[in-house]
């Protein structure tokens, strides 16, 4: 199966172990499963490996649109040819509005840091003061797969086979299940109180454990 650099996928139905809050549909593993970001292991490759860029929603196509003057100081030379050439997003037949890509590998947005780590120009941007955007949804919620359908939205934990591994040994090793280490963004994507309707899940759960 194809995949974007990090991503929010439109059609595979959800698994089979999964409870409902509200509307949305999580996976057993957002739950129980640990993970924690790794990226002195990892560099950032989740920015880089795939087949086109991070998928983004209609509201971030006219945000990306109108960050870009402000964000553009934050990218390489590479990158800012790359979007000026095809746009502050492109299109792609399976996973529709997505960044753009330098040659299908490394996404435009992105630059390495002294390290060498893979990092986001638009979250940088975010960090100074620059823009109130941090990052497309779908990246930020990574390693969390959102399957939009019919009737409900499904929250599935896919980590990268290979390249995740470090997170998913960091993360049994400080126990943090996935939903506590991405609270930020399921705060920021969902609100408070479906963050606390996770929590109460999970803690009932691992009760029932």
């Amino acid at each position: 199966m194809r995949s974007p650099a990090s991503y929010l996928y439109q059609i595979p139905p959800p698994p089979k172990k999964m409870i409902a809050i509200d509307d949305v549909l999580v996976a057993d593993a957002v739950l129980q499963a640990e993970f924690v970001c790794d990226l002195k292991a990892c560099k950032g490759g989740c920015c880089v490996d795939g087949d086109c860029g991070a998928p983004i929603n209609e509201e971030e196509v006219q945000i990306l649109a109108d960050i870009y003057p402000r964000v553009k100081p934050y990218l390489t030379k590479e990158g800012i040819a790359e979007i000026e050439k095809q746009g502050t997003h492109t299109e792609d037949d399976e996973f529709g509005h997505v960044t753009p890509t330098l040659g299908g590998g490394i996404c435009a947005y992105a630059y390495h840091d002294e390290l060498g780590i893979v990092k986001c120009g638009i979250e940088r941007a975010f960090l100074d003061g620059k823009i109130a955007f941090q990052k497309p949804i779908s990246c930020h919620l990574f390693p969390i797969r959102v399957t939009e359908s019919s009737g409900y939205t499904a929250l599935n934990y896919e980590p990268r086979k290979v390249l995740c591994r470090p997170a998913c040994k960091l993360g049994k090793k400080l126990k943090v299940p996935v939903y506590q280490f991405l609270k930020a963004p399921i705060i920021r994507k969902w609100g408070e109180p479906f963050f606390e309707a996770l929590e109460a899940s999970a803690a009932y759960m691992n009760q029932q454990a």
